[in-house]
């Protein structure tokens, strides 16, 4: 499980669902209190805008039928704190954040990558490295130990 706190909120990621909890005034007082749950396969893009020496950032996720609005130059953070798709992060905050969507941006890759016909039992290369990364993110496997997995899988 990955979990980041941000400003107004915090993101938790088991591999299959993304989880955005608001709590306290500050979440009231922009998109509102409570928690919003999003399959893997609900989301089609990440955006991200790293923090800065003096403004925050922000991460934000794209949903079909999803709502997003441009933003005009300098607003996007201040925007982004109004969209209950986005979570805004400070500097300090952004590690846990970048891990957070390295997650996010594999298991997407995973969900929407063609599958190949298997026989019945069997199963798909994208099945195999959807567990492979949840064995890493478990920390029974190293980094190496799934990258060389990996690229056995794949056939390199």
């Amino acid at each position: 499980m990955i979990e980041a706190k941000g400003h107004g909120g915090q993101v938790q990621f088991d591999g299959q669902y993304l989880t955005i909890t608001r709590k306290g005034f500050l979440a009231r007082a922009t998109v509102g209190k409570g928690e919003k749950r999003l399959h893997i396969s609900q989301i089609t893009a990440v955006q991200w805008k790293p923090a800065g020496a003096f403004v925050n950032g922000f991460i934000q996720f794209t949903v079909p039928g999803g709502n997003e609005r441009r933003s005009s130059f300098g607003s996007q953070t201040s925007s982004a704190a109004q969209d209950e798709n986005s979570i805004v992060f400070t500097k300090q905050q952004q590690s846990d954040f970048e891990k957070l969507r390295q997650a996010l941006d594999q298991s997407i890759a995973v969900q929407h990558a063609p599958r190949m016909a298997v026989a019945p039992g069997a199963a798909s290369v994208a099945d195999e490295l959807t567990k492979l990364a949840a064995l890493r993110d478990q920390g029974v496997l190293s980094p190496a130990e799934f990258e060389r997995q990996k690229a056995r899988l794949l056939g390199q």
